[in-house]
C-alpha cells in the first residue's frame, strides 16, 4: 500500500479542533492519517508517496451510509409510487422470495460502485446471503456494517439467528477491519417480543450492536397500540432492546415520550428523508431529536424507495425538510448536515476513528471537484457541498487509505462488468417473478 500526499487543496475535517475549512496539505501513510497542515505544499514528498494535486479540489471525510439495503438495487424502479404496505407485501416480498446469492452479490457490486462514485465510504446493510453481500464489500474495498435481516416468525426466526451467529464468527473484522457485524431484527412489526428477546440474548453474548426498522409508518405504530398498548419505541424499550447499543432506522411518527426514550438510552437514529418522502411515510422530527442529544445518522435506505444512493441529495434533502416544516432557514444548518452524514454516521454506528480528518484516523476520504460553474465562487464549501453540489463532483476517494476513485474513475472494480450482470440477474427475478 503506497503512501498518499494530498496537496494543495481545501480541506474539510470536520475537526472542531481546527478551523471550519482552509488551505493544506494531508498525508496517508498505510491506512492512517499521518499529518495535516493548514498550510499548502508544506509537507515534503517522500519515495514511495503518491501524490494528488488537490488545486481546485475540496477533500473531506468520506460520507457514511447509516441504512441500506444495497442489493436492492436489482429493483430499482420496479415498485415505485406505492404505500409502505403495498410496497412491501404485494411487489418487494414475492420478488425476493426468489433471490439467490449472486442476485445479491451482484446487486451489492453494483451499490458499491455507486457509493463509491457518489462519495459514500462506509454503508450499513440489511439483507439476506449476507456472506454474499461480505464477499461484495470485500471486493469493491468500501466500509461496511452488515446486519442479516431477521424475520421472527415461523421457521426463518433460527435460521436468521444462526445465520447471524455465522457471520459474525466468519466475518466481523476482517478485510483490514473494513467489516463489521451487527445484529438485525427486522422491525417490531415483524419480530414477536420472544423472539427479539432472543436477538437480546445474542447481544449480550455476541457485544456486538443491534439495527432495527422502527416507528416508519403512522399504521405501524396504530398497529402496536392496538396488540400492546404501547408505541413501537415504548415496547422494544420494555423488552430490554435499549439496554444494548441501538440503530434505529426512520423513526419518523415520534411522539415526545418516544423522544425522551431514545434520549435518555442513547438510542442513535438513521434518518432516510427521501425514501420516507417518496414511499408517503412523513417527515421525522429530526431537529428535536438533535435537540435532545440524539445521535442522527443520514441513510439512503434500499434504491427501490428512493431511487438512489446518493447522500449528497439525502443531506440537502434533511436541512431543507426540516427548515421547511418549522418555517426556520437558520435550522439544521449546511454544518450539522455535513455532520450528520460524516461524524455523526460514525457515532450511530460505534465505528472509531473514521467520519474526521484528523491525525492518527484512518484515511476515509473523499475529494470534490470545485472547479465547476454551480460550485463557483467558494464563498462556503461546507455550503456548497450540502446544497450545492452533486455526486458527479466526487473525483477521488479513499477507503482505508486505498485510492478506490481516480479522477471518477473506478480502480478496482470492473463497471461495465457489474452493469452487465446486474442487469441479467434483474430480468431473471422479474422473469421468475412471473412464472409463480
Amino acid at each position: 500500500m503506497k503512501n498518499i500526499l494530498i496537496k494543495n487543496t481545501i480541506l474539510v475535517t470536520m475537526d472542531e479542533d481546527r478551523p471550519r475549512w482552509f488551505s493544506g496539505d494531508l498525508l496517508i501513510e498505510n491506512n492512517i492519517i499521518a499529518r495535516i497542515t493548514e498550510r499548502p505544499d508544506t509537507i515534503e514528498n517522500i519515495k514511495n508517496t503518491a501524490v494528488i494535486n488537490g488545486e481546485n479540489h475540496l477533500f473531506m471525510p468520506g460520507l457514511i451510509n447509516t441504512h441500506g439495503h444495497a442489493a436492492m438495487t436489482l429493483f430499482r424502479g420496479y415498485a415505485d409510487d406505492l404505500p409502505l404496505k403495498v410496497w412491501l407485501e404485494d411487489k418487494i416480498w414475492p420478488i425476493e422470495e426468489h433471490l439467490d446469492g449472486e442476485d445479491v452479490f451482484w446487486g451489492t457490486m453494483l451499490a458499491a460502485c455507486e457509493m463509491l462514485k457518489g462519495g459514500t465510504t462506509t454503508f450499513t446493510d440489511m439483507y439476506f446471503f449476507m456472506d454474499r453481500v461480505a464477499a461484495a464489500a470485500a471486493e469493491s474495498g468500501i466500509r461496511a456494517v452488515l446486519s442479516r435481516g431477521m424475520i421472527g416468525i415461523g421457521e426463518s426466526a433460527k435460521i436468521g439467528l444462526a445465520e447471524t451467529r455465522r457471520l459474525i464468527e466468519e466475518r466481523h473484522g476482517t478485510e483490514n477491519g473494513r467489516l463489521n457485524v451487527i445484529l438485525g431484527p427486522h422491525a417490531p412489526y415483524t419480530c414477536p417480543p420472544e423472539f427479539l428477546k432472543k436477538v437480546i440474548e445474542l447481544a449480550e453474548e455476541s457485544g456486538r450492536p443491534l439495527n432495527i426498522h422502527l416507528s416508519e409508518t403512522k399504521n405501524e405504530v396504530n398497529e402496536s397500540y392496538s396488540a400492546y398498548s404501547k408505541s413501537p419505541v415504548e415496547l422494544v424499550n420494555e423488552i430490554g432492546l435499549f439496554n444494548y447499543p441501538v440503530l434505529a432506522a426512520h423513526c419518523v411518527h415520534l411522539n415526545d415520550h418516544d423522544l425522551d426514550i431514545l434520549s435518555e438510552k442513547k438510542v442513535a437514529v438513521a434518518h432516510n428523508p427521501v425514501s420516507n418522502l417518496k414511499l408517503g411515510s412523513g417527515i421525522a422530527r429530526v431537529a428535536e431529536m438533535i435537540d435532545r442529544g440524539v445521535t442522527v445518522g443520514i441513510g439512503t435506505d434500499g434504491v427501490a424507495s428512493n431511487n438512489n444512493l446518493d447522500m449528497i441529495e439525502e443531506m440537502r434533502t434533511a436541512a431543507l425538510l426540516q427548515k421547511g416544516i418549522s418555517m426556520d432557514p437558520a435550522l439544521l444548518n449546511a454544518e450539522a448536515a455535513l455532520q450528520m452524514a460524516t461524524i455523526n454516521g460514525a457515532r450511530a454506528l460505534r465505528l472509531e476513528n473514521i467520519g474526521m480528518l484528523r491525525e492518527g484516523w484512518k484515511a476515509d476520504i473523499i475529494g470534490l471537484n470545485t472547479n465547476k460553474p454551480h460550485l463557483v465562487p467558494l464563498h462556503n464549501p461546507l455550503a456548497h457541498i450540502v446544497y450545492a453540489a452533486s455526486a458527479s463532483d466526487v473525483e477521488y476517494v479513499i477507503v482505508d487509505g486505498e485510492l478506490l476513485l481516480e479522477n471518477g474513475e473506478l480502480k478496482k472494480m470492473d463497471e461495465e462488468k457489474v452493469i452487465f450482470e446486474t442487469t441479467k440477474h434483474a430480468q431473471r427475478l422479474v422473469e421468475a417473478s412471473k412464472k409463480k
